[in-house]
């Protein structure tokens, strides 16, 4: 799990209006009431629910080990009859990973694991396709070096439905997997490696994941609210989830690869598991192990120079010198958790004693973070730690200086995950950069400055080139992002790798032509999955500006494409192997686990009164077209068990999906898709009116 960046920084965030509501528990520590941190806390999750898109969010702070701030705002049940407490549940996404990394550590402290021998030494099974597989560590798998491509995460967002499918079958997805660097060359993020490290616990200490955190981590803690999906918590306990143009409230979401980011949790029992990090709570980790997490994992290898910033790896953290802490001189560590629903923050200042988490329903991890940021900043003030809060920092504005014509070589195309950007530099000393493929966002332009980087016009971002040791070019941002009334971030990282041209043979680029403004739907996601919150279709869209390459992802045969990127961070994330194939006519194609069929097989929905469809022994999803013929008809299903149906409008914008409550009557949208999921046998009746 993870965020999803569009290009240097997080995209927009949706304005809510609702009313927060405060529930305060706290015991001061020494001299502090915390009363001023208290009242800060409530002021800004409400600004959380009311301008940056989340509908509830529940934080706590502890303090020497004392639950000293907790608190709550936004809206839980459409009727608000059941209001959120601090035993509300959420869950927490990839700071689950915290949870997996400390089992792991635990298991070193016991002799059973040695993070530096090969994976392989403790499950036998996991093979892949690359022979490097057989150089992979724990080490690796916890500090996002690898180079495993990223997400296998097929069927494991479900609504109410805790179906082990993906972490039962990614053994068998990495064995027809290659690698995409030379395991340990550099840390990008990986949710794959968490997975492994999962089944890592189960065959080294004989028991399951989750069974083995309440025995050594929740139950001794006292974490009463800390469950996952295989414990079936009581959904009613879950905060409410909803989703943009739904009124209703959505079924609780289920995330079943349990150590990449399924477990569920309250804001106040995360802050009670960051003691073991901060050591007030003993004899659950080594100081050893757990100041072997803090470590700098990330600058083992390739990375951008050390500057301010919120991404740089340790053992399971995202951050180990988080921003900005450091300008306080003081030592602090995060992780944060999305899944597609719920949003997390965990950050601890070992040295301290402290810890703050923020978890909420929609919002997202960095809004949470800057949360936690300030609520650990208010009480470090509030107890005469910290004198006064440091300013906003900007690399001030920007004076325009001659450009050395050398820096001409560095236009041209660059990849990241899933997009390519046309990057152009003028001889006056202009760098635009535009998304190719969305011609709505507009060009993002800066200057040369005589620092030799190009700066931004309000001074907040630097871009520079870097050729590194690898050959390899990337372009350098710098960051700062400030949200108004939250705070301050720092981002620096490889955001693009420079794509290079090459002789395309006569073949691939006649097939690869013929594809271009294809789509392709999804069919083999369960009927209860959560990607049919929007329609789960992939479009091949190729461009003229760089041939050979479908976005980001170059094309190594007719058939197959694949990204070759090799940036650090999370620019070069979840680069999936697509592999296409032809079966009586129709196309489909696979990548990381996951299905699609190519448009082709979409047929009109039958136009008359009543008709049927089975899924067949494949237990692929059956997707039709609504036409002019269909279009403005009601549609009725019979549902069977085991099945469900969604529909979509031509934009792929959903308007009914069974599994979160649309059984009834739904008007067909013009021009829009149908989709009908369910075990292979399930039959639906369907009538037309």
């Amino acid at each position: 799990m993870g965020k999803k960046r569009l290009w240097i920084v997080a995209a927009a965030l949706a304005v809510t209006m609702l009313v927060p509501t405060a529930a305060m528990a706290a015991e001061p520590s020494g001299d502090a009431s915390f009363e001023a941190t208290k009242k800060a806390a409530a002021e800004k999750a409400a600004l959380l629910t009311g301008t940056y898109g989340t509908t509830s969010v529940q934080y706590a702070l502890i303090d020497q080990g004392r639950i000293v701030v907790s608190g709550q705002a936004g809206k839980n049940d459409p009727k608000g009859k059941d209001p959120l407490t601090a035993e509300t549940m959420y869950g927490i996404g990839s700071v689950s990973k915290m949870f997996v990394t400390a089992a792991v550590m635990k298991l070193v402290d016991e002799g059973k694991i040695d993070l530096d021998l090969p994976v392989v030494s403790y499950i036998p099974e996991f093979t892949m396709k690359d022979e490097r597989y057989k150089q992979i560590t724990p080490r690796m798998l916890l500090n996002h070096s690898s180079g495993l491509r990223g997400s296998t995460l097929g069927n494991s967002f479900l609504f109410e439905d805790n179906d082990t499918y993906a972490h039962d079958h990614l053994l068998e997805e990495l064995a027809g997997q290659t690698l995409k660097a030379d395991p340990g060359a550099y840390s990008v993020y990986c949710n794959d490696g968490f997975t492994l490290a999962e089944i890592l616990v189960e065959r080294v200490s004989g028991i399951g994941f989750t069974a083995y955190i309440h025995e050594h981590f929740t139950e001794p803690l006292g974490m009463t609210h800390t469950k996952t999906p295989l414990d079936n918590p009581d959904p009613s306990g879950m905060a409410g989830l909803y989703y943009p143009g739904k009124e209703e409230q959505l079924p609780n979401e289920t995330v079943n690869v349990i150590g990449t980011g399924g477990v569920i949790s309250t804001a106040e029992d995360l802050v009670r598991f960051s003691q073991i990090f901060t050591g007030q709570a003993e004899g659950f980790l080594t100081d050893a192990s757990v100041k072997a997490m803090e470590e700098k994992e990330y600058g083992k290898g390739l990375w951008p120079e050390d500057s301010d910033n919120s991404l740089n790896y340790g053992l399971g953290w995202d951050s180990v010198d988080l921003y900005p802490f450091g300008e306080y001189g003081i030592k602090a560590l995060a992780k944060g958790g999305d899944t597609i629903l719920y949003h997390s923050a965990l950050v601890v200042l070992p040295e301290h004693n402290m810890a703050a988490a923020v978890v909420s329903s929609g919002g997202s991890s960095s809004t949470n973070q800057l949360l936690a940021n300030d609520l650990l900043l208010q009480a470090l003030k509030e107890k005469g730690e910290i004198a006064e809060f440091k300013p906003e920092k900007t690399f001030g504005e920007p004076v325009k200086a001659e450009m050395p014509q050398d820096l001409l070589k560095f236009a041209g195309v660059y990849g990241q995950t899933n997009q390519s950007l046309q990057v152009g530099v003028s001889e006056e000393g202009e760098l635009s950069i535009t998304v190719i493929g969305l011609p709505e966002y507009p060009a993002e332009k800066y200057v040369y400055t005589q620092d030799g980087s190009f700066m931004s016009e309000n001074g907040n971002a630097k871009v520079r080139f870097v050729t590194e040791d690898n050959g390899r070019t990337y372009i350098w941002v710098q960051t700062y992002v400030s949200l108004p009334g939250l705070g301050q971030t720092a981002l620096s990282h490889y955001a693009a790798e420079k794509l290079e041209a090459y002789d395309v043979p006569e073949e691939t680029a006649a097939d690869w032509k013929e594809r271009d403004g294809k789509k392709y739907y999804a069919v083999n996601e369960k009927y209860t999955s959560v990607a049919y919150l929007m329609e789960p279709s992939v479009k091949i869209g190729l461009s003229d500006a760089m041939p050979g390459y479908w976005a980001d992802k170059r094309w190594s045969g007719p058939n197959s494409a694949s990204a070759d990127l090799q940036i650090p961070g999370s620019g070069g994330r979840d680069t999936l192997e697509y592999a296409f194939e032809t079966r009586d006519g129709i196309e489909y194609v696979e990548a990381g686990g996951s299905i699609y069929v190519g448009e082709e097989a979409v047929k009109p929905l039958y136009a008359g009164p009543k008709s049927a469809t089975t899924i067949q022994a494949d237990g692929y999803a059956k997707w039709f077209a609504i036409t002019d013929t269909t279009a403005g008809k009601t549609l009725k299903v019979k549902l069977p068990a085991g099945g469900g149906f969604a529909v979509y409008d031509e934009a792929g914008t959903l308007v009914a999906f069974s599994v979160i409550g649309d059984n009834g009557k739904v008007v067909l949208p013009e021009s829009g898709t149908i989709v009908f999921a369910g075990e292979a046998g399930t039959r639906f009746e369907i009538s037309l009116n």
